[in-house]
């Protein structure tokens, strides 16, 4: 496969996990309960800490378009942004494994958008 094959399937993979991360992130604003009973926890009394942590997914999720536009330009960013999935992975499998959907999620993309990265470092 083509180097800028690699770096289309990357680009294709980030955004798509941006596009997932902000489907769930910005309902988390506005609607944390909704959000955290979709998912499979209880409500919270006080919602300002979930609507807190969906406004920085929001942010962290703008931090990996460098990564996403330019892979290669922007290599450290990419090494972070498939870092960050498996930070996520470590996060929800270790200290919340009730919520092991949101492990699942990024596990799903830390894998698809490192093995790209992986190629797209070798050719």
């Amino acid at each position: 496969m083509a180097k800028g094959s690699y770096a289309t399937g990357f680009r294709t993979m980030v955004l798509l996990g941006v596009a997932a991360n902000l489907a769930l992130a910005v309902p988390a604003v506005f609607a944390p309960n909704a959000v955290i009973a979709l998912v499979g926890g209880a409500p919270v009394a006080e919602t300002v800490w979930p609507a807190f942590a969906g406004w920085l997914l929001i942010l962290l999720s703008l931090f990996y378009l460098p990564a996403a536009f330019d892979p290669i330009r922007y290599r450290v960013v990419a090494v972070l942004t498939v870092l960050a999935r498996f930070a996520g992975v470590v996060f929800f499998t270790l200290l919340y494994p009730q919520f092991l959907l949101l492990a699942l999620f990024d596990l799903f993309f830390g894998v698809t958008q490192g093995a790209l990265l992986l190629a797209l470092g070798r050719r």
